[in-house]
């Protein structure tokens, strides 16, 4: 087909069905053209074939047929595609040789990105022979200069006078983590150019942002040792990037939406018709689904007088026995959020959860700063998944973001601190298999206590038989999965509760009123009175107290009041007291411990005993002299009322109290 041939089929076409979008283009100093691919394919086949194979030359073409009937067009106005065939969406670990200088689409969440900078277009040189001018189109990485003068056939001494320039962007795109299960995610260079940099652009292609490109794919020339590698490096010079997730800002909330909001608001059953919508193909669970309903709306940050900041972000963490659908809550809640993720922990290191600095010449210039999870889902939830298996090292990295919402890194000459206003729901597995209330949570589960402290409510999830229970579980199943479908059906819309989510976090900061905040004193208060007494278990601090007014703030969020009432207040105390029922009660002592509950090595019933241990080993060293008999201490220490003596005693010899210089000989320090 002829130059001149499609140009006219082109104009035909914009004529009939883009007439309207181009003028308003022009009204609107716009810097580009946006075409539908499927309207071009439905109305000229051949033409929209010849795009797909010969992208660079036929976008040239077309763009020039523009400037022939819009004069005031700007000189660098792009005609740019999307919504290309399904044959032309293409996963980045399949893209080949076959695709280099073709027409594709890749989809992709954005893992680094450079600054945008300037590149050269055209440079123009002057002859140091003749003085004449030759302009040379810049298309290389490295600056090209002319082979010869036009003018007086001069090879070289060529002085650069001018040059064009654009603005440009490389970044690096990630396959999403739902269609790489068990596999290593592909990743893809992605240049981008001219207004696919400005301000509104730059936004949707940092990192966290998971966007479709339509692009025309390349290849570069590798180089090794100095030397030119015969392997290419292929990137995609974009033509079209269209982001696929909204940001909270961007919901469109219609006059039709505010109204079904503020209905739900004013709903007396609002918080039962949270629950029914969160993860209704789950049976039961209703404490858990409410305080995730909680966790959504968040509580209040604030900032006070001497520029500290408190969290509103509410963290949870569910512990419990297998099959009791952990991993599906955590899958489902992170579907509701805009930007949310879900991450296992076996497959993520403190790099994936935090940030991380790479090193990148050739494209990015030096050092690049490699957001993680934290911060790509920062106003938003991070779900983690088999929690007790992340790496030691990168669960102490997450003591920052817990608590004060941010990720420090000083790498190489990067120095920063990124955002991470990220509330977390985490699951986990206990050692055993089961979940066992007898024993402390530090022996069950593999996380740090400084880490366990961090979460406002910890849930335990448990599998015990009960034949009537059991029955209405296998007829919920039953019926939501083959028989009546709809019963699984959310009571709120997700688009409607993502919306209404949205709504409440930018309009509602709820204050807490006398009445509210005198009834959540009043629990904390009463319930630390018991612990009055020297050796009696501390049961609430005042982590789990600035827990209760998050947890009421949401509450009151819910319902889009101004005020937190005492209804929320009990509704946060009732949540409470069911995680330090199901983590912080010591059987021995029948009362609240914190301290068995935030995994503490020792309780308050144990460091109860170890004095009583280390009163028997005083009075026997003053007796028998430094070294004394081990089965004597046991002896004495049963007389005394403990039962457990010798779990009490290698305790003490893990924790350096005590230490044994020979072989059934104890001593004190």
């Amino acid at each position: 087909m002829e130059r001149e041939e499609i140009k006219e089929r082109f104009l035909r076409f914009v004529d009939e069905i883009y007439k309207t979008e181009l003028s308003e283009a022009c009204l609107e100093g716009k810097e580009c053209l946006e075409i539908d691919f499927s309207k071009l394919d439905l109305f000229d086949v051949e033409l929209a074939d010849l795009l797909l194979e010969k992208p660079e030359e036929i976008l040239e073409i077309f763009e020039d047929a523009l400037k022939e009937i819009e004069v005031d067009l700007p000189e660098n106005f792009r005609v740019r595609f999307f919504n290309l065939p399904e044959s032309r969406q293409i996963r980045i670990r399949n893209l080949r040789a076959e695709h280099i200088g073709k027409l594709i689409s890749v989809e992709g969440i954005v893992v680094r990105a450079s600054e945008v900078r300037p590149e050269i277009e055209k440079a123009v040189f002057s002859c140091l022979n003749c003085g004449a001018q030759i302009t040379v189109v810049q298309t290389e990485r490295t600056m090209k200069e002319p082979k010869k003068c036009s003018s007086c056939g001069n090879k070289r001494d060529f002085v650069l006078i001018d040059q064009k320039l654009y603005d440009a962007r490389w970044i690096v795109i990630e396959e999403p983590f739902e269609i790489v299960e068990a596999e290593r995610p592909s990743t893809l260079m992605v240049y981008l150019k001219e207004d696919l940099t400005n301000v509104k652009l730059r936004n949707k292609t940092d990192p966290g942002n998971r966007i479709r490109i339509t692009g025309i794919l390349k290849q570069i020339q590798r180089k090794l040792k100095g030397s030119r590698s015969k392997q290419l490096e292929i990137y995609l010079e974009a033509n079209h990037v269209e982001p696929l997730e909204t940001e909270w800002e961007e919901l469109e909330i219609t006059e039709e939406d505010e109204r079904k909001i503020l209905e739900l608001a004013k709903d007396p059953n609002i918080y039962e018709k949270l629950v029914r919508s969160i993860a209704p193909g789950i049976y039961g669970l209703e404490h858990v689904k409410e305080a995730i309903a909680l966790q959504l709306f968040a509580g209040v940050p604030k900032i006070l007088p001497d520029g500290s900041r408190i969290r509103g972000d509410i963290h949870l963490l569910l512990i419990g026995d297998p099959s009791t659908a952990k991993s599906q809550i955590l899958k489902t809640v992170s579907k509701l959020m805009p930007r949310a993720r879900y991450v296992s922990g076996k497959g993520v290191s403190g790099v994936g959860l935090t940030a991380a600095v790479t090193r990148d010449e050739e494209f990015f210039g030096g050092w690049v700063l490699e957001a993680g999870a934290l911060v790509l889902c920062n106003k938003s939830v991070l779900c983690i998944d088999e929690f007790e298996k992340v790496e030691k090292n990168d669960q102490i990295a997450l003591h920052e973001a817990l608590e004060q919402q941010s990720i420090s890194i000083a790498k190489a000459n990067i120095v920063a601190t990124l955002p991470a206003q990220t509330a977390i729901l985490a699951g986990g597995n206990p050692k055993l298999g089961r979940f066992d209330p007898y024993i402390p949570i530090k022996e069950q589960v593999d996380i740090p206590e400084t880490l366990l402290a961090r979460f406002d409510l910890k849930f335990a999830l448990r599998d015990k038989p009960d034949p009537e229970r059991d029955s209405l579980i296998a007829d919920y199943i039953l019926r939501t999965r083959h028989f009546e479908e709809a019963a699984a059906k959310p009571e709120i819309e997700p688009e409607l509760l993502r919306k209404y989510i949205a709504y409440a976090r930018k309009n509602c900061k709820p204050k807490l009123t006398k009445e509210a905040g005198e009834k959540i004193k009043e629990f904390f208060v009463n319930l630390r009175a018991k612990a009055s007494e020297e050796e009696a278990p501390i049961p609430i601090t005042l982590r789990q107290y600035e827990a209760l007014i998050r947890l009421a703030e949401a509450s009151a969020k819910i319902q889009l009041r101004d005020e937190v009432n005492v209804e929320d207040a009990e509704r946060a105390i009732r949540l409470m007291k069911i995680s330090l029922r199901e983590f912080g009660f010591d059987p021995e002592t029948g009362h609240f411990d914190i301290d068995r509950a935030e995994g503490q090595r020792v309780t308050a019933a144990q460091r109860s005993k170890i004095r009583k241990m280390l009163d028997i080993i005083d009075e026997l060293t003053a007796l028998q002299g430094a070294e004394i008999d081990r089965d004597e201490i046991l002896r004495k220490a049963r007389e005394e009322g403990i039962d457990n003596a010798e779990e009490i005693l290698n305790k003490m010899l893990r924790e350096g109290l005590i230490f044994s210089p020979r072989a059934n000989k104890i001593s004190k320090l």
